[in-house]
Parts: structure tokens; sequence; C-alpha cells
């Protein structure tokens, strides 16, 4: 398929049976192996990405070397692959269309775009976000790829001590309804994991929704029978690498033995890999 046919049957996808389940990929690699595990389309992990790259999550790392990342996993994947450029890397809505046509210029399929900032306060106005989420419409729409956005709302992440309950809640639902008129076609109410909130969200929200799956959440099947649409995971599997890398590093320093480098893929598996993707 064309990368304009690819984005709209991953559109598609999220409002089919089961739950779309996404990994998040850092580099080539490991969009490969979660390939070849079987999942038909894959995200990216701005903290991952960014850590591989020698930077701090966070829109640290330069935008180019992003795009360029970017553009490695897509080649390594060969499916849908779409892209968290975290806040578009932009300060007004004519430099984030500018760099969301950029970012389609690799061959992703969707974009994640939060209405959070690394500054104060944390939370944009929901006229700047919305603004923001038309403005990559837009560009999308100039490039002749309908890409799936993906519209994140920082409330529930950055408001968890400012307000109660039912303010974020309400809050939440206003700004992804709203987001969803802008051009959105998903929302990620970024930092739930209650399950009774998950649920009255997806009820509200007129949109699929986007949660995260992370250690001790029911599973998949569960968070699909409260009405989410789509799950990806973050950095947690970047995190998981890491932490496995870092046993390793601190056992071979402190004993000098090398029991800890025995490991279940092998050079031929990694190189067939690869090979495989041809």
């Amino acid at each position: 398929m064309t990368q304009a046919e690819l984005a709209e049957a991953f559109r598609a996808r999220h409002r089919q049976k089961p739950v779309l389940l996404l990994p998040n990929a850092w580099d080539g690699a490991s969009a490969r192996l979660f390939v070849a595990a079987g999942f038909d389309a894959i995200a990216t992990t701005s903290g991952g990405l960014a850590w591989a790259l020698g930077y701090p999550d966070g829109e640290v790392a330069p935008w180019d070397e992003v795009v360029a990342a970017t553009r490695r996993i897509v080649r390594a994947a060969g499916l849908a692959v779409t892209a968290d450029i975290e806040a578009g890397y932009a300060e007004t809505p004519e430099q984030l269309g500018r760099h969301v046509a950029e970012i389609i210029g690799t061959g992703v399929v969707g974009i994640n775009l939060e209405d959070g900032r690394h500054a104060t306060p944390p939370l944009r106005t929901l006229e700047d976000a919305a603004a923001r989420i038309a403005a990559a419409r837009a560009a999308a729409r100039q490039a002749g790829v309908s890409i799936v956005i993906n519209a994140r709302c920082d409330v529930y992440f950055y408001m968890a001590q400012q307000h109660d309950d039912a303010w974020r809640l309400a809050e939440t639902v206003k700004r992804c309804n709203a987001y969803v008129a802008a051009g959105a076609d998903c929302v990620y109410p970024f930092g739930v994991r209650d399950a009774k909130i998950i649920g009255e969200l997806a009820a509200a929200i007129d949109a699929p929704v986007n949660v995260t799956g992370r250690a001790g959440m029911g599973d998949a099947a569960s968070l699909e029978r409260l009405g989410v649409a789509r799950i990806t995971i973050a950095s947690a599997p970047t995190l998981v690498a890491m932490s496995a890398v870092k046993a390793l590093a601190d056992d071979l320093r402190a004993t000098g033995r090398f029991d800890g480098l025995a490991a279940s893929l092998k050079h031929p598996d990694a190189q067939a890999l690869f090979a495989a993707k041809g």
C-alpha cells in the first residue's frame, strides 16, 4: 500500500476489534523485534528514542536527529508506524505544521501530539492546543497523507494535585472532544490508570481512546471491555531493555565474569531478523 493507503487502514483499525495494541520502538532493532513478534503496527517512544540518541526526554534531542531516527524505524519496520513527536518541537502552529510535514516525510502514518508543554504553566490553553491540532491536520492534508492524529491530553499528568477528580474528568472530556473537532482522530488521556475513570472517559469522549498499558493494570482485553480502542506502552520497553543492560554492566564491572553474556538471541538470529525485512 502507499503511505496514504496505509494511513487510512491504520485509522480504520482504531474502530475494529480486537483493541489496537501498539508496542513502542526506539530504534531499528526494537522495531524489527516487535514486527517479528507479530504486531502489524507500532509506535515510537519519545523517551526511548531520545535516550538512544544520547539525550534526555522532553524535546531536548535536535529535531533533525529525531526525524532521521524516525525514518530508520519506519524503514526497519516496513509497516504502519505512528510517531510520538511530543508537542511537535514547535512553539507556534505555523512551526508545528512544518514539523508535521517533515515527520510525514519519514513515512509515518500517525503522530502523537501533546497539549502539555515543557514550561510554566504546564498545560496549553484549550484554544492554543486545538489550533495546533488544526495546523497538524492542515499540514497532513497538504502532504496528501491523512495521518492519524492522536491528541494527548495531559490534564491527569500535570494536574494531579491542583484539582479534584470531578474537575480533571470534566476538563479532560472537554479538551478531548474539542481536539476531535479540531482534527484529531484519537485522544490520549495520559496518566490515567484507574479502570473506573478510564471507562467514564471512553463513554464520554466521541472518538477512539488511547491509554497507556502499565505493569499492574488489567490486560488488553479488560481495557477493551472498558471501551478503550488503542493501547500503547510508552517508554516501558526501553526501560526494560535498559534495566537488563544495567544489570549486565553492574555484574561485569563487579565480578569480571562473563556469565551474564549468555543470550537466547544469537548472532545468526539477529542477522535473520533483518534479512527477513526484504
